[in-house]
């Protein structure tokens, strides 16, 4: 088992100029922790992959596409891939959010139809 604090993890560049930490990669995944002070924005950009966004505290706006919309603490934004995406902190407060890139998981990579998959728990 590993266990990555965000608090410890260390900051990463990056084109935007915000506190960007991974707390996890591997072949199948990343997870970064993202902190926008107020007044900061993220630079419109696209991602070769599908992106998920975890609002974990503040509020802030996000635009995705065409679409902008206010999103708060426990919000869980998608984003597809190949899509303009951006995230502003309008607020007076830090807009704390994780965001994650995941590879696509098919479900026959587990083989679900065998009757030995007992340890597979499948949401």
């Amino acid at each position: 088992m590993k266990i990555t604090n965000y608090k410890e993890a260390q900051s990463k560049n990056n084109p935007h100029g915000v506190d960007a930490k991974k707390l996890h990669e591997n072949n199948d995944a990343q997870v970064m922790h993202m902190l926008l002070k107020p007044g900061e924005k993220l630079k419109p950009h696209k991602t070769p992959v599908e992106v998920f966004f975890y609002v974990l505290e503040g509020t802030g706006m996000v635009q995705v596409g065409d679409e902008k919309m206010k999103v708060v603490k426990d919000d869980l934004i998608d984003s597809s891939k190949n899509i303009l995406h951006c995230l502003f902190n309008e607020s007076d407060n830090n807009f704390r959010v994780p965001y994650s890139f995941l590879t696509p998981i098919l479900r026959t990579d587990f083989n679900l139809n065998k009757d030995n998959n007992d340890d597979v728990f499948w949401c």
